[in-house]
């Protein structure tokens, strides 16, 4: 049964991983290649391809790091560093991931509050929903400079304007998954609790809301992993000095692309986590609410 197990989910993982890793390290050598030969003819070093080979995995400032120097220097501002460090990328993800919270929850809160509103309220759907899918068209590229300038303009600086531009993204999947869900009901459903002479009230927490939470947990998956572009976004045209964004934007200056493709896997991860723990969430909700597993899939 175990290894029935391994080789259904871990072995296609696995064979899918090594591919990466080596059309990874082939890109590296193909893009690397040039450089590390224009180096060494620079310095005057006669290198054997192999040599050459090994020079373009080893380059401090290559066009593209090879996985192990990405570990490496994961490595180096992780666990050789304090976490308290500004050299720490623990550091960077815990100012990153603070505002990304805030804004998940500002904007899980105002996606589900909108949704409620749009389906109990014709007018709502009809003037609101269109504003709301616009509002999604506009470059957050563009936003995020006005918004952190004029937030800075009447005072307010630091963890909100960041979580501010996370609620911008975030609420959108919430506002669709949720009007998606709080109308999954089917007529037949609705008729019968019309028939026990249920409230509106009723209807909603009884019927609506326990359909609407499979749509509102895939959403919030969508939500959360978007919301920590939002807060990286946030933190590149603010000047600040903490954040994966922050990491992103110096090693852009000084050309460290080392440093920025670890600062790239670590939001990787982070998002991975945040992912996981939404679907944690949702399968301690499931066991509450008695979903049986076959009746997930």
């Amino acid at each position: 049964m175990m290894i029935d197990r391994l080789q259904k989910h871990v072995l296609p993982v696995v064979i899918v991983v090594l591919a990466l890793l080596a059309v990874w390290y082939a890109a590296a050598l193909l893009m690397n290649h040039g450089l590390a030969e224009s180096q060494a003819k620079l310095k005057g070093e006669v290198l054997t391809p192999s040599g050459l080979w090994l020079k373009s995995y080893t380059l401090d400032k290559p066009m593209l790091p090879a996985p192990h120097q990405i570990a490496a220097e994961i490595w180096k501002s992780t666990v050789d560093v304090a976490v308290t460090s500004k050299r720490s990328l623990i550091y960077h993800a815990g100012v990153t991931l603070s505002a990304t919270l805030l804004g998940f929850v500002l904007g899980t809160v105002l996606g589900i509050v909108l949704a409620v509103g749009i389906v109990h309220n014709r007018a709502m759907d009809k003037s609101l929903m269109p504003w709301i899918i616009a509002s999604q068209t506009i470059p957050i590229l563009a936003v995020a400079p006005m918004l952190i300038v004029v937030l800075n303009a009447i005072g307010i600086s630091g963890l909100l304007p960041k979580a501010l531009i996370s609620t911008y993204l975030s609420f959108f999947p919430v506002v669709v998954g949720m009007v998606k869900g709080l109308k999954s009901p089917e007529i037949i459903q609705l008729d019968l609790m019309h028939t026990y002479n249920a409230s509106q009230t009723q209807l909603f927490w009884k019927l609506r809301f326990p359909s609407a939470l499979p749509f509102l947990f895939a959403s919030l998956k969508v939500g959360v992993a978007i919301s920590l572009v939002g807060a990286i976004v946030g933190e590149l045209p603010t000047g600040v000095v903490a954040g994966l964004g922050a990491r992103l934007l110096s090693g852009s200056y000084y050309g460290q692309t080392i440093q920025i493709w670890a600062a790239l896997l670590v939001a990787a991860a982070c998002a991975a986590l945040l992912v996981f723990l939404v679907g944690a969430v949702e399968q301690i909700v499931n066991r509450l609410m008695g979903v049986r597993p076959e009746m997930r899939q």
